[in-house]
């Protein structure tokens, strides 16, 4: 649901500064209800610098992927590097395995499957939007976007894997998605002034509200898959957890009519 909000703001103000807006917004409102929504975790209760230190390794992995997400949404093809990007709970589940986790047959097949319609859906709709606009740039790269949606989907999945087995047990479920608030804030404020761009909201009343409900909804979102992560195997909530793609296109359709494939429907 936050990204669907997006695609009005990306359009008004960018992706980037979509981006920065929604995790300050996040920022914020945790730091007013963490204390309701999971606590402040290790962060201040005498468990020295580790936490700190988990909390803005998580961060700043998170601002790292998501940039290279945009990135690869900029410069190439949606058809080709959506579905790339889509594939990280792939790696996930790798990193997963050989560090220990094992799934019983059932859940394997489940977890392929999930992959699998995933990455249809997404291709689908990736296909359908470049009908309408090729991605700039696409034309001038011999491999376009390609090789920032493989380290899009590289940092994604060693991000989960890190959430799951060190981030959250470290630092609190809550209070690890407060650190990557601030974290991810920081770096996507000072990547735009680098690169020169804008930073600042327009005085737009819509954009506020589209900006503050992916802030309620990314992080909530955030929230429950790091708890999930405590109460279940780190491989199958990223899995489960990668599906907001498909409930993004779902969105697209009953709300928006756009078009979708029969093949994503399926």
């Amino acid at each position: 649901s936050s990204d669907f909000l997006a695609r009005f703001s990306a359009r008004k103000i960018g992706s980037i500064r979509t981006t920065l807006w929604m995790q300050f917004a996040g920022f914020v409102l945790l730091t007013v209800t963490l204390r309701w929504v999971g606590g402040w975790g290790h962060l201040f209760d005498g468990s020295g610098w580790q936490p700190w230190a988990w909390g803005v390794a998580t961060g700043l992995l998170n601002a790292f992927s998501t940039l290279c997400l945009y990135r690869s949404f900029e410069v190439g093809k949606l058809s080709v590097v959506a579905p790339l990007s889509a594939s990280y709970p792939a790696l996930t589940m790798a990193i997963s395995f050989f560090t220990g986790e094992r799934l019983t047959g059932l859940r394997l097949a489940g977890i392929v499957l999930i992959l699998i319609g995933v990455v249809i859906v997404v291709r689908g709709e990736a296909i359908t939007t470049e009908s309408v606009e090729e991605a700039p740039g696409a034309a001038n790269s011999r491999v376009p976007g390609i090789g920032i949606a493989l380290l899009s989907a590289l940092g994604f999945g060693v991000l989960f894997w890190v959430l799951g087995n060190r981030a959250v047990p470290r630092v609190g479920f809550a209070a690890t998605v407060w650190m990557i608030r601030l974290t991810s804030s920081v770096a996507t404020a000072v990547f735009l002034l680098v690169r020169r761009q804008p930073i600042w909201l327009p005085r737009d009343a819509k954009v506020s509200a589209w900006l503050l409900g992916m802030g309620v909804l990314d992080t909530g979102a955030f929230i429950l898959n790091n708890l999930g992560m405590q109460l279940e195997q780190v491989s199958v909530v990223s899995v489960l957890s990668s599906l907001y793609g498909a409930v993004t296109v779902l969105l697209s359709a009953v709300v928006l009519r756009e078009h979708l494939r029969k093949v994503q429907w399926v």
